[in-house]
């Protein structure tokens, strides 16, 4: 998936990701996956960027290289680690805890792709101001919630009404179910990068 030129606009408080933290983050979520697998601990890795220092939500996809197969995709939607433990952690929840795939095998790494996404907070947000694209959006009604990045509707060909329905299919509500007074919308971006 092609970035945007811009990136997303992060919150102040959130100092923007360099070319080399990017790079960084791949690395170490890499390392981390494979040291999880050979001794099911996950390292503390040392850092000193301070915008890997600083608590952000993420999100990790792991894909099957060859084929481009979606192997396991977890994540948080709340900032509470540091960038560079969230993504450690949420590589392992990626590979051992995606509930619809069998946990991942050292021997599958190698031909695994990775695939990092650092969310904005998330904020309320309306059916009309939804920008295919540029928004992953999360649904909460009663017990009922769901999330999706934004690249999801890129990768499924869905305008607007087909990413909000299959927000709706992902929370295990009614397609629809946007529309209804009782949902809270909320919108996020999503800087988003992956290995070569």
């Amino acid at each position: 998936m092609q970035e945007e030129e811009a990136g997303p606009s992060p919150a102040a408080s959130e100092p923007l990701l360099s070319a080399d933290d990017k790079q960084t983050l791949l690395r170490l979520a890499r390392q981390t996956l494979v040291e999880y697998l050979e001794t099911g601990e996950i390292t503390h890795a040392t850092v000193d960027s301070r915008a890997l220092l600083t608590p952000r939500a993420t999100f990790v996809t792991l894909r099957q290289r060859d084929s481009g197969e979606l192997r396991g995709c977890r994540g948080e939607f709340a900032p509470r680690h540091a960038l560079h433990e969230s993504v450690q952690r949420m590589v392992v929840a990626s590979a051992v805890d995606d509930p619809r795939f069998p946990a991942v095998t050292a021997e599958e790494v190698p031909n695994l792709h990775i695939e990092i996404s650092a969310l904005t907070p998330l904020r309320p947000i309306t059916p009309e101001e939804v920008v295919v694209g540029r928004h992953g959006l999360m649904i909460i009604r009663g017990n009922y919630s769901g999330l999706l990045l934004p690249q999801v509707p890129i990768e499924q060909g869905w305008n607007r009404t087909e990413f909000l329905d299959g927000l709706c299919w992902k929370a295990g509500l009614p397609r629809n179910a946007w529309m209804s007074h009782q949902a809270q919308l909320y919108g996020f971006e999503a800087d988003v990068w992956g290995e070569e």
